[in-house]
């Protein structure tokens, strides 16, 4: 048999339930009640892998709950709000990563200030030009 290059030998691809995974999920299928309830006894002794296993599988990772605890000034231009934002870290009210995340959107509010005012005086010039001509 020759290869054509650009066409599968297998069309259909492997079939469904023949990997490798799925022939250990049935070799274990019958006896996994029997496995989680050793691993749970050994969690329970002090194993701390097995305390690990158990509970990366079954209880969500917590997240960190972020709250706003910085008060930028209502108005204010973007300089005096990044001023607020590193003297609330220099006084220990927030981490330096909450400051730099503060910073990184007000930098990101700035440039999309700065591609606004850009628009503007652009669509300005071009409607002068088009009063010239």
């Amino acid at each position: 048999m020759t290869w054509v290059k650009g066409k599968s030998g297998n069309p259909r691809g492997r079939p469904k339930g023949t990997g490798k995974l799925e022939k250990l999920r049935k070799a274990i299928e019958d006896d996994l009640p029997d496995i989680i309830k050793a691993v749970a006894a050994a969690a329970k002794s002090g194993d701390t892998a097995a305390a690990k296993l158990l509970l990366d599988r079954a209880v969500p990772a917590l997240k960190p709950v972020e709250q706003p605890r910085v008060t930028l000034p209502a108005g204010g231009s973007l300089v005096e709000r990044g001023e607020a934002v590193l003297s609330a870290m220099q006084a220990g009210e927030i981490a330096p990563g909450e400051a730099q995340a503060a910073l990184s959107a007000l930098a990101a509010h700035a440039r999309l200030v700065e591609v606004a005012e850009i628009e503007k005086r652009l669509s300005e010039l071009e409607a002068k030009l088009d009063e010239q001509t």
